[in-house]
């Protein structure tokens, strides 16, 4: 079983019918933008057995096909008749449309209204959703651990353990999973995780030395690794989303501290 995820852009609005042919501009999308259009991305997750000759699951050039001419019209649709729908709401007709054009299984769907801002659906659960976006606070933290000698403790952490500590600018990708009601509306909003993501993590941690201005990583708390910061947010997000009662649940916090490093929790 081998799988395979094609990313398809396009935009939704004033689309020249006259413009350059579909093949003009893959990479930066089609139908491209005119003025002030919406621009989307569709990543659909395909898994299969490989085609003896062709070595393929399915033909890339089919997954674009059925989400221009099927998937992108349900977006047109509702950017056109319900501007202010929840894209989870969208999401099953979505998945739903490209399942029955596509010749391989689809094992999830992902709408992505941003860089930082996604939906996804995965084929097994049709009831929900994962909403995820990132925030971002810079803060600084040395690595240390008080039973373990400064030798040890520069041993192990390098230029991590210096006493002035260091800065990072951290990204911070809650993932909540949201029940859609019986009517597939999404109670659970991108305001409802904004603002508590802002209010239980992003200001508490904003502009704050990690060791000496926040209890969990303070005296008694744990070391500020990045696996140890994705661990805290989590837990500092989880009842909170819990207790809205929409429905949602959080499934889990990644964090980077860099391009090339980050935690998720859990795993």
């Amino acid at each position: 079983m081998t799988e395979l995820i094609r990313i398809v852009r396009f935009a939704v609005g004033s689309a020249d019918p006259d413009g350059p042919g579909e093949h003009a501009n893959g990479h930066g999308g089609f139908p491209s933008a005119r003025g002030l259009d919406r621009y989307f991305e569709l990543s659909v997750r395909c898994r299969g057995e490989l085609g003896s000759q062709s070595g393929y699951i399915v033909n890339i050039k089919v997954i674009d096909d059925v989400v221009r001419s099927g998937a992108a019209a349900v977006i047109a649709r509702a950017c056109r008749d319900r501007p202010d729908a929840e894209p989870g709401e969208l999401m099953p007709e979505i998945l739903e449309t490209i399942r029955r054009a596509c010749p391989a299984e689809v094992s999830s769907v992902t709408l992505r209204l941003s860089p930082y801002y996604c939906v996804e659906m995965e084929a097994r659960d049709r009831s929900r959703v994962l909403v995820r976006q990132r925030f971002e606070f810079a803060a600084s933290h040395r690595l240390h651990v008080d039973h373990l000698s400064d030798e040890e403790n520069l041993l192990l952490f390098g230029k991590c353990n210096n006493p002035r500590g260091h800065g990072h600018n951290y990204i911070v990708e809650p993932c909540v999973e949201c029940a859609l009601d019986e009517d597939s509306r999404q109670p659970f909003t991108l305001l409802d995780l904004e603002r508590l993501t802002i209010a239980c993590v992003v200001e508490p941690f904003d502009h704050r030395n990690l060791n000496l201005e926040v209890d969990d990583f303070g005296p008694g708390g744990v070391n500020p690794t990045v696996e140890n910061i994705a661990r805290v947010c989590y837990e500092r997000l989880a009842k909170p989303i819990g207790n809205l009662g929409k429905g949602a649940r959080l499934r889990s916090v990644t964090v980077w501290e860099s391009e090339r490093t980050a935690a998720t929790y859990p795993a």
